[in-house]
């Protein structure tokens, strides 16, 4: 602790004789796998980029993120993110243009289709991975 920081542990303690002393050598806590995995799939996870490793197809459950289709609501190009709108509805969910792995981000205008899988984004909230804009349907 700097001189500032026990000055102010001072006064508080004035206001709570029961405060005590935060250690230096504060335990560290061991991750579980769980907190790893869900670390992983917050910031800087590029698992769900093309050439990573991911299965195709359906899959069941337990094989990774499902894939969710939507609409762009709005998408601020100076800025680089947007927001889709599931088809099944619920809340808006937040991407980014570095997320986008198929498609161009030219055509990201409100109403197109979009593919994508939920994650997070760097601060932990909920945000879209591995957005896809599917080719247009040609009719035969």
């Amino acid at each position: 602790m700097n001189a500032r920081q026990k000055r102010l542990f001072e006064e508080s303690r004035k206001k709570n004789p029961d405060l005590k002393m935060p250690s230096e050598n504060a335990p560290t806590a061991e991750l579980s796998e769980d907190d790893l995995a869900l670390i992983k799939q917050g910031v800087g996870d590029k698992t769900s980029r093309p050439g990573g490793s991911q299965s195709s197809g359906g899959g069941s459950a337990g094989d990774g993120p499902r894939e969710q289709i939507g609409s762009v609501v709005t998408y601020f190009e100076a800025k680089g993110f947007g927001f889709l709108r599931p088809d099944d509805g619920g809340r808006d969910v937040f991407f980014h243009v570095s997320r986008l792995s198929e498609g161009d981000s030219t055509t990201l205008k409100p109403g197109t289709r979009v593919i994508y899988e939920l994650g997070m984004d760097r601060t932990g909230k909920l945000a879209a991975s591995s957005v896809r804009i599917p080719p247009p349907v040609e009719s035969v």
